[in-house]
């Protein structure tokens, strides 16, 4: 599970630092930005669900630091 949320952040990362390059280059004119910040809530939305599932499910414990 904790590999799986690292990949997630760096996804999400990822589409953030994609979304500051688009609009450098395309100057705020283009529709990539959009889609790139689109992509980094629907990225934030589905980790939150993850989490939530695995909180739910037992594979999450509540403890901090495990």
């Amino acid at each position: 599970m904790h590999v799986v949320v690292i990949v997630f952040l760096v996804l999400i990362v990822g589409s953030l630092a994609s979304a500051l390059v688009f609009l450098l280059r395309d100057q705020g004119k283009g529709r990539r930005t959009v889609h790139a910040l689109a992509l980094r809530v629907a990225l934030s939305i589905a980790l939150f669900v993850l989490l939530m599932a695995g909180l739910a499910s037992g594979l999450i414990t509540q403890r901090l630091g495990s």
